[in-house]
């Protein structure tokens, strides 16, 4: 039997019974529209991720305190003095301090936002621009003036429809006068509002805001990415000795770069996608196991044709190839159904519910393949069985 004459005749019993085909499929067309819909949540998450660690800054590199509950935070503008002294891969360096969830009351407004302690370096770090008005200089942190850049959100919940700069602003019982107003960023990968923000001097902000010269991260950045790793070599070295720290002791801080971030990052995105991708998976196991036990019923019910067909001159090899067909059809019929909803699905989240997506053709042509491989492995065992069936006992089945 030629390979058209087998899609034909396959087709055709296909057909004969509609809905039970669709029901048989409903398991394959779920199974890989989950998996696509899922693997492509996942891709586009982690492309969100790299987005906005790229946004981050320019060759960043972080200095963090030590995460554990019972270590103690040494670091210190000292540090950052030290390093901005001593360190020769670096390009431009900012101490930070946060006060998170802090009111800040403009005219008869207030909104709580967060409040960085920063110095003038931060902006070439960040590769931020300003909206209108002026960034504090060097001068202004040394001076420790009271002086305020606000992010677009900030600006437009104090001042609606006013121009902010030159206006005064309260942070706790302190007033500042805001002297600019960031370009807007958007939201980071974990969607919280990187404009949603109020900027200080850093020595304005330890000795009026916090009352604590410890700070809660250094960044910086690097004169180029090829001197990445030396980088983080020097800024460690540097940082030991500071901390009076012996060649033995564990180190209190730790230094990450970029791509150590971006690594993190991806990996616990990718390592939720790829689960959730296995639990999608399963519906197609049992879609499998839907197709073999209709292709089951359906050799039961066709024994008298399987008969026919045998005495007229079919061999086994046909019969087995018609049914594993009936059964690769399906399956494949269902995955390909299943793509196109993935795609509406994809393009329904991706537009109207702002969930990024990004459908990869090599997934699309893997859900395929694995469509029609799931009918050739669960349709197998009934081809199998048809095509062993003893010609006369087929004929005489009832």
């Amino acid at each position: 039997m030629t390979a058209a004459k087998l899609i034909t005749v396959s087709m055709r019993s296909i057909m004969r019974n509609k809905m039970r085909s669709f029901l048989t499929s409903l398991g394959i067309i779920i199974g890989v529209c989950s998996v696509i819909v899922m693997v492509a949540v996942g891709q586009g998450s982690q492309e969100q991720i790299k987005k906005q660690i790229s946004s981050m800054g320019t060759n960043l590199l972080m200095v963090m305190p030590p995460r554990g509950p019972r270590e103690a935070n040494r670091l210190s503008i000292t540090d950052v003095e030290k390093l901005r002294a001593e360190a020769s891969y670096l390009s431009a360096i900012t101490g930070e301090v946060r006060l998170s969830s802090t009111y800040v009351v403009g005219g008869p407004n207030y909104w709580s936002t967060s409040v960085y302690g920063i110095e003038p370096d931060y902006l070439k770090i960040k590769s931020w621009n300003m909206k209108e008005g002026d960034f504090f200089t060097e001068k202004d942190t040394q001076a420790r003036n009271k002086v305020a850049v606000l992010g677009t959100t900030v600006a437009e919940k104090l001042f609606p429809g006013e121009d902010p700069v030159g206006q005064s602003v309260r942070i706790l019982t302190t007033p500042f006068v805001v002297i600019g107003v960031l370009e807007s960023k958007g939201s980071n990968s974990m969607g919280s509002d990187q404009d949603d923000v109020v900027m200080v001097p850093l020595e304005t902000a330890v000795n009026r805001l916090t009352k604590d010269r410890k700070i809660q991260s250094i960044e910086m950045s690097v004169v180029s990415e090829e001197l990445m790793d030396e980088a983080q070599t020097e800024v460690t070295a540097i940082l030991r000795e500071s901390h009076k720290l012996s060649a033995t002791a564990d180190a209190d801080f730790s230094v990450m770069n970029q791509s150590q971030i971006l690594e993190t990052a991806s990996k616990t995105s990718q390592t939720l996608t790829t689960l959730l991708a296995a639990i999608a998976g399963v519906s197609l196991l049992v879609g499998g196991i839907g197709i073999m036990n209709i292709m089951l019923v359906s050799v039961t019910e066709r024994t008298r044709e399987i008969g026919i067909r045998m005495a007229v001159g079919a061999r086994r090899r046909d019969i087995l190839l018609q049914f594993l067909s009936e059964s690769m059809i399906l399956s494949l019929l269902g995955g390909i159904v299943g793509i196109l909803i993935a795609l509406l699905a994809s393009y329904i989240l991706r537009t109207f519910m702002n969930t990024p997506t990004l459908v990869s053709p090599t997934v699309i042509a893997l859900s395929a393949g694995f469509a029609a491989a799931v009918g050739i492995f669960f349709g197998w065992y009934p081809a199998r069985k048809a095509a062993n069936l003893y010609p006369i006992d087929a004929l005489r089945y009832e």
